[in-house]
């Protein structure tokens, strides 16, 4: 899975740093429209990628065809920081976007060797975490229980009272392991309960939050 991690996080403060630093010194910035390809998924993977503006999305195709969605990264996040030579899922503009990228070369010449690597340890245990995290939701959840626990981790992502929601129901059915039609009636069932409410497609707003919170937990 694609390894991310938010630059500003205080436990990762050393190499965030120096991966920052590379960044405004010898990085470069680039606008994607939405869906547009970032990288290809076993693409080489020679740049280092810091979302800027708007949400990107990584996701795998299967020998059969299917897609599982690996992530939504948001302003601020860093991605593309594999542990080897290629890029495990393909990253895709889920939004109009714009995306600060560095090489790797680049990073090392002014971080060191060291410095690098440590970034890299670091966001792998970070992406480990998450991907346990994952692992429990897709294998003891129920289908209602993985939808709430998505609402519940956009609404942390932003502090507003409504909640943006950039990706489509296909989306997050891809990333919860669920079909299109069992995430739109779960939707469909908490806002019936008000739990959320949802002005519109895109947009949320959670009503109860404790019981979205019991659900997630």
């Amino acid at each position: 899975m694609t390894l991310a991690y938010p630059m500003s996080d205080p436990r990762t403060a050393r190499p965030a740093t120096a991966l920052t630093q590379a960044f405004e010194r010898h990085g470069g910035r680039q606008a994607f429209a939405r869906d547009e390809e970032i990288y290809a998924q076993d693409q080489e993977a020679e740049l280092l990628y810091r979302v800027v503006r708007g949400v990107v999305r990584t996701s795998r195709l299967t020998v059969d065809g299917r897609r599982q969605v690996g992530d939504f990264y948001y302003p601020g996040d860093l991605f593309g920081l594999e542990p080897g030579p290629d890029h495990r899922f393909a990253a895709e503009a889920l939004t109009d976007c714009e995306v600060q990228l560095v090489r790797r070369s680049a990073v090392r010449a002014f971080a060191g060797d060291a410095e690098l690597d440590r970034a890299i340890l670091e966001a792998t245990r970070q992406e480990m975490e998450r991907l346990q995290d994952h692992v429990v939701m897709l294998g003891r959840k129920s289908a209602r229980e993985r939808v709430a626990c998505f609402l519940m981790a956009m609404a942390e992502r932003q502090a507003d009272g409504q909640v943006e929601l950039p990706m489509s129901r296909q989306d997050m059915a891809d990333y919860l392991g669920l079909t299109i039609e069992t995430v739109s009636r779960m939707l469909t069932q908490l806002q019936g309960e008000s739990i959320v409410e949802f002005p519109s497609t895109r947009r949320f707003q959670i009503r109860k939050w404790t019981a979205l919170e019991a659900l997630a937990a």
